[in-house]
């Protein structure tokens, strides 16, 4: 097991979703990127379970949240403001390394970029919160490791 720093982890895009071979891009104008996953739950609870309730996991939830530095001609920054305009599809893959490096672990899906929400600070650069999330596609999300 190797510990591996937030700094390695990669944020990719591919303007074409998910699907096919998709060719990604990095998104090197990314800060910090947050992916949380979570399940729904269920109420199981029986007169037999001795007081306690039970639940078990339902469907799946995944959000993608990062911040961008604002750059106006990083196409990465483009592209995603791009995708939030027009209502389309944009594939999103959270590293933990080099996507094409065996052994790399991966999250990515097809996405609807759901906030596009501009910062600017008095003395700072100007950022951009993203929010995307899992849409409806052909494709479903994936966790998987390159090349396993």
């Amino acid at each position: 097991m190797a510990v591996r720093l937030g700094i390695d982890g990669k944020l990719y895009y591919c303007a074409a979703g998910i699907g096919g071979t998709p060719e990604w891009t990095e998104v090197t104008a990314a800060k910090d990127v947050n992916v949380p996953i979570s399940k729904g739950e269920a109420d199981v609870s029986t007169r037999g379970g001795g007081g306690w309730k039970a639940v078990i996991g339902t469907l799946k939830e995944a959000t993608i949240e990062f911040e961008l530095v604002y750059d106006d001609a990083d196409a990465a920054v483009q592209a995603i403001l791009d995708a939030f305009l027009a209502g389309s599809i944009i594939g999103l893959a959270v590293a933990k390394g080099d996507i094409t490096v065996n052994g790399t672990k991966v999250f990515m899906a097809d996405c609807a970029i759901l906030k596009f929400d501009e910062k600017e600070p008095l003395e700072n650069a100007i950022t951009i919160s993203v929010t995307a999330k899992p849409t409806y596609s052909a494709n479903k999300p994936q966790v998987y490791t390159v090349g396993g």
